[in-house]
């Protein structure tokens, strides 16, 4: 058998299955599946088209699982719908997994990127997006991740500060991508705060409970993207945002800041604006430093940015925005809010024009493709 064919066949294999529907993590392991029943059974009886007998192999298997998956997920909401017969505890094994995804072996990276598709229930896709890195390199990410761990114990539990990012990234995508995660990432922080006194855990529960307070304002008519300045406040949940506010409270009163506390402190603040022109920039704009000091990260200093021009005019925030990338999503869109409130509409309708054009979600693309028609009825007018 000509092992050095299988090799050669696996990414033409992997492309087909693609092609009929399977996403890239899904084919690949098919074809895994594929090649090690090719390795058994070739010797004996070589098919007469090899690439021809992978194809028919792997697909069967992705059937195969996706079925079983559906299977699994039509049992899962069977018994989710029974009526309880007895007493139950009040925890299951969701957040437990989530810690053995998070394996020791693994980097933080590739263990985020593994629990996500694992347990979280994302796409290869959604996870790249969330990442900010192409479909094709984070299903190899979570491959690596895979066999790093294939026959290795599941006994010893990851980190938690892994833990917090994935369920900060479960979150997200729940909050604002494909699938409704967002119940499930703070009931699980919830059962994590209930047994840890570490302030960041509680800070990341305070974060989900603000921004969720959120949601019912966040889009209107036809799933229209409503941006944070033109929510209808009086649809924000007081009793989450109160709640937020408590819990957040009490983790800063341990002075261990951390990144989730610093996010919810800025979140908190918003809420605590009886309307947008109210808000707090001067004091939102501190808490984006220390956010910076803590993470260094390009989204972060992008974010301060908006909140410079905020506080202190277009102007100044157009300063701190030429120290950003420009390669960061997002940046073409936040360049052209300033430069509208700077008084340049013309390029400002531009760019909210190329910032649609490179939207990752339809909400965001139709919004920013409002915005550049808005802007540009502005000039005839």
């Amino acid at each position: 058998m000509n092992e050095s064919l299988l090799r050669e066949l696996v990414p033409t294999v992997i492309g087909v299955l693609v092609r009929r529907g399977a996403d890239f993590a899904s084919a690949e392991d098919a074809v895994q599946e594929a090649l090690i029943r090719a390795l058994r059974s070739w010797p004996d009886d070589p098919p007469r088209d090899a690439k021809a007998w992978l194809v028919a192999a792997a697909w069967h298997k992705f059937l195969d699982t996706a079925r079983a998956e559906t299977s699994r997920r039509g049992r899962e909401l069977a018994v989710e719908v029974e009526p309880p017969t007895g007493p139950v505890p009040g925890t299951d094994d969701s957040l437990w997994l989530y810690f053995l995804c998070a394996h020791p072996s693994l980097s933080p990276g590739s263990a985020v990127a593994l629990t996500l598709r694992a347990v979280g229930g994302l796409t290869t896709r959604q996870i790249a997006t969330a990442y900010l890195v192409p479909e094709a390199t984070m299903a190899q990410r979570i491959s690596r991740a895979k066999r790093r761990i294939a026959g290795l114990p599941l006994d010893r539990p990851g980190d938690l500060a892994t833990v917090l990012r994935v369920l900060y990234l479960v979150f997200n995508e729940g909050y604002g991508g494909d699938v409704d995660l967002a119940a499930e990432a703070i009931r699980l922080t919830r059962q994590l705060a209930g047994s840890t006194d570490e302030p960041e855990v509680a800070g990341l529960l305070a974060l989900m409970l603000l921004h969720h307070a959120r949601r019912a304002s966040r889009l209107g008519p036809g799933g229209r993207l409503v941006p944070l300045g033109a929510q209808d406040r009086s649809r924000w949940d007081t009793g989450l945002i109160a709640e937020g506010v408590t819990i957040l409270q009490a983790a800063l009163a341990r002075d261990r800041l951390g990144e989730y506390q610093a996010q919810a402190a800025i979140a908190a603040l918003h809420a605590d604006a009886p309307s947008a022109a109210e808000t707090d920039w001067v004091q939102i704009v501190e808490w984006y430093d220390e956010l910076l000091r803590l993470t260094g990260s390009p989204v972060v200093r992008l974010n301060r940015a908006v909140a410079v021009g905020e506080a202190d005019g277009p102007q100044a925030g157009l300063a701190e925005l030429s120290e950003v990338d420009s390669d960061l999503p997002r940046y073409t869109a936040v360049r052209a809010y300033l430069l509208e409130r700077a008084g340049d509409l013309e390029q400002a309708a531009e760019l909210y024009a190329e910032a649609s054009r490179a939207a990752t979600s339809a909400p965001e693309r139709d919004h920013l493709t409002r915005e550049a028609a808005r802007v540009r009825q502005s000039l005839r007018s």
